[in-house]
């Protein structure tokens, strides 16, 4: 199987993983608009740009470099979705992207806590 195929076979396979996790309006971008060097390979999960690498050997830093490079333009958060030949899906992303979202996360969680406070009697 050509880099090509496996490539577009990983974007199919982490858009499936997309829908299963209930994320349904998740595709490939490049089935709908061409692959333009700007696109996400994955469409469908708000605010984020993802890139697709799949094989035996991925370059983790050359693929979150891409990620940030074309994420650019939308300001999205950029991010790798990768899985290495037999083995699960993983996500890589900049620290600083994750803090992000990670303090996003967490004011939720305090906004929850302060609402059941006020509430429960």
């Amino acid at each position: 199987m050509n880099s090509k195929q496996k490539g577009k076979r990983g974007e199919l396979e982490f858009a499936k993983l997309c829908r299963a996790e209930g994320y349904t309006d998740v595709r490939r971008s490049a089935q709908y608009c061409g692959n333009t060097g700007e696109a996400a390979d994955i469409v469908g999960l708000p605010g984020v740009h993802v890139e697709v690498k799949r094989g035996k050997v991925i370059r983790l830093t050359d693929a979150v470099a891409q990620a940030v490079r074309d994420s650019e333009k939308s300001g999205r958060i950029p991010l790798v979705a990768h899985r290495r030949d037999n083995e699960g899906w993983l996500i890589t992303m900049r620290a600083e992207d994750w803090f992000n979202l990670y303090r996003e996360w967490e004011a939720g969680c305090m906004a929850r806590e302060d609402y059941q406070r006020q509430t429960s009697f």
